[in-house]
């Protein structure tokens, strides 16, 4: 299924060698407790590739929460989904490097290691696995919404988990309920954007989809307002047209859609010459364009 193709690599280092590393201390990850991943028999493990960390078949979700200083907080809220094609998950470029900039914004922000599925366990059955992976993902990019929902049932079961967590402890962490969004990279554009179709209890007050698929969907009637930022030279998403963003408009819903010349995928916080640098920058603008930068009054 196109939904486990979606890799998050940025496309200036792709033979970058992996090297495995101790899985890293964790101290305040706390679990979401939707259970181990479903028949698991590899265990969590974490490599280094594009001087970032990575970690790859995650059977337990996680939330790891990067709080602003007190005097600096508006009140918002981001859960942040690195990408990774759902086999392993880019923690650091499109995770906590993402997290502790939102943080400085005076946004709380929390870290999802959502569940994986799973790899081959040596480094090199894994490395195979990722590279047929990538040339899939290639000759298919596009996401079929309904079948991408189905799909990611363990996956959106975490994020729900993770907004219905800070909800329940948004007063300690001095967060606003209804002001709780969500931005994901690459597979985790895909996560954030499935989380907002299934509805239910996450209902996130803003999205941000960060080099993800941009097929058209039926978009819900009170659907958050919409970042959207992808590079002209994406392999992976850039030729597919932008039906997600004339699907948001359609509906009149808020969206602002970033179309940089070059960066490739996977750039998230690397620091490039393309002004795809710029997207985090955009979307701070944007987010105080919509009140989140300062307290709600």
């Amino acid at each position: 299924m196109a939904v486990a193709c979606i890799l998050s690599t940025p496309a200036f280092a792709q033979k970058d060698k992996m090297q495995p590393v101790p899985i890293p201390a964790q101290p305040n990850a706390i679990e979401l407790g939707t259970g181990p991943l479903p028949g698991a028999t590899a265990s969590e493990s974490w490599h280094s590739q594009y001087g970032s960390l990575f970690a790859r078949n995650v059977t337990v979700a996680t939330l790891t929460p990067y709080l602003p200083d007190p005097a600096k907080a508006t009140g918002a809220a981001v859960i942040v989904a690195p990408g990774g094609g759902f086999r392993t998950l880019s923690m650091e470029n499109e995770g906590s490097d993402v997290a502790r900039a939102l943080a400085a914004k005076g946004v709380a922000a929390f870290v999802l290691k959502y569940r994986l599925n799973q790899t081959p366990a040596d480094m090199p059955g894994f490395e195979r696995s990722m590279a047929e992976m990538f040339s899939a993902t290639a000759a298919r990019p596009r996401m079929d919404p309904d079948k991408a929902i189905a799909g990611l049932a363990p996956q959106i079961a975490d994020s729900r988990a993770a907004f219905t967590l800070v909800r329940k402890r948004a007063a300690e962490w001095h967060v606003d309920p209804d002001r709780i969004g969500m931005v994901g990279f690459s597979a985790g554009a895909m996560l954030t954007l499935a989380t907002t179709l299934a509805g239910e209890d996450a209902k996130p007050a803003f999205i941000g989809l960060i080099y993800g698929p941009l097929a058209p969907v039926t978009v819900p009637a009170e659907a958050p307002p919409m970042f959207v930022a992808l590079a002209a030279d994406d392999p992976f998403f850039a030729n597919s047209g932008f039906g997600l963003i004339d699907s948001w408009k359609t509906a009149k819903r808020p969206v602002e859609f970033h179309l940089y010349e070059k960066g490739g995928h996977g750039f998230g916080m690397y620091p490039k010459t393309t002004t795809s640098t710029g997207w985090f920058d955009a979307f701070a603008r944007w987010l105080d364009m919509h009140g989140m930068l300062q307290p709600k009054r």
